[in-house]
Order: C-alpha cells, then sequence, then structure tokens
C-alpha cells in the first residue's frame, strides 16, 4: 500500500523552528448493515459487532508493532465508534470527534441513489465544490473539517470514506478546486490509509 500525505491542522514545531512529523494511521469504518446502494452520509446505520471487533484486533495489532499510542479517535456515527468502544474495552483511551463525521447529505441522506436521480448528482457534479447535495454539507466544508482536525497525541482514527477522500485532495491537490471525475475513490471497507505529513 501506497501512503498519501497529510498535514493537519494546528499542532507545533520543533525547537530549531522545523515542522515536526506526523504519521496518522486511518482507517475506515467496517461496512454497515443496510447501506447498500443508499447514500449514507450522517445516517447511523449499524456495523456487525464481529467486524467492528476484527477491526478493532488489526488496529491493535499495528499499535503494537509500530508503538503507537493506545488512544483511537472515531466519529460519532456508531459504524465508527463502534471500533473504539471495543477497543475501549481493551483499555484504549477513546475519544469522538465531530470533524471525523462523513458528509451531510441533507435530504439524500439514507435515500436509494436510484430515487434520488440523475438531474439532482448531475447538477451536484456540475458545482462538485460548493454544490450542497441534499442541501447538506458542501464538499468545501468536508475539506476544511479535514484541514482542521488535530488528533492531538493520537496517531490512530476511524473514520469515513468521503473524509479519507478528501484528506487525499487536500494533500495531493492543497487548495485547487476538485471535479467529480478527478476526486479520489474512498479506501475499501476497513482498509488502512497512512497519511504522514508534518505538524505545524
Amino acid at each position: 500500500m501506497n501512503p498519501v500525505y497529510f498535514s493537519p491542522g494546528g499542532g507545533r514545531g520543533t525547537r530549531n523552528g522545523e515542522q515536526e512529523p506526523l504519521t496518522l494511521y486511518a482507517w475506515r469504518h467496517p461496512r454497515a448493515i443496510g447501506a447498500e446502494g443508499r447514500c449514507i452520509g450522517r445516517t447511523d446505520l449499524p456495523v456487525d459487532p464481529r467486524r467492528a471487533k476484527r477491526l478493532a484486533h488489526r488496529i491493535g495489532a499495528l499499535a503494537r508493532r509500530q508503538r503507537l499510542p493506545r488512544i483511537v479517535v472515531t466519529s460519532a456515527l456508531q459504524r465508527s465508534r463502534a471500533v473504539g468502544c471495543w477497543l475501549a474495552r481493551w483499555g484504549w483511551q477513546h475519544r469522538v470527534d465531530a470533524a471525523l463525521a462523513e458528509t451531510d447529505f441533507g435530504a439524500w441522506d439514507g435515500q436509494a441513489w436510484s430515487d434520488i436521480g440523475q438531474v439532482s448528482i448531475d447538477a451536484w457534479c456540475a458545482d462538485f465544490l460548493r454544490h450542497a447535495p441534499g442541501g447538506g454539507e458542501p464538499l468545501q466544508a468536508l475539506l476544511a473539517r479535514v484541514q482542521a482536525f488535530d488528533p492531538g497525541h493520537a496517531r490512530v482514527v476511524v473514520t469515513h470514506g468521503g473524509w479519507l477522500s478528501a484528506a487525499r485532495w487536500w494533500v495531493e491537490h492543497g487548495d485547487r478546486p476538485p471535479s467529480a471525475s478527478s476526486w479520489p475513490l474512498p479506501p475499501k471497507h476497513a482498509v488502512l490509509t497512512v497519511l504522514q505529513g508534518r505538524r505545524g
């Protein structure tokens, strides 16, 4: 797996004025129950507890290999939070941060993509950065959340596909406006993305 590069907002510099290096291990949550064929942003679907536990075991093994702090940050949505709850049972510190939430699709959220209709989707794609799909959150707001996220001492997060695509876009393209055709695909469920960059 090739890492992408991430430079979170906030942070601190080193004593000689250089930026402090940071590696963030960002996992997409396990597949949610009932998500197939639907627009799922803030819709709070459950996840199979076995899948959440399996991912938590993988995260724990990685943390031991890399000697990472036993701190995990997740979104409040249960498909992400469930993984953090398993880790908390095993002695980890689990923090919830709204900055890690999936895109808010407004009135589209929870609907079948086929019911949303191609005309509405085309209108979003035509103004991909500023259009608010379903009256929810425009992409520029999601990008701002990614840039503002500060993990503190944590090096492990469990987040969402849209958030991870936004992180990839920001670190690879900076402030260049994205188009629908150039937007990165999200990683598969329960897959790790290594985000490397500099704090400060």
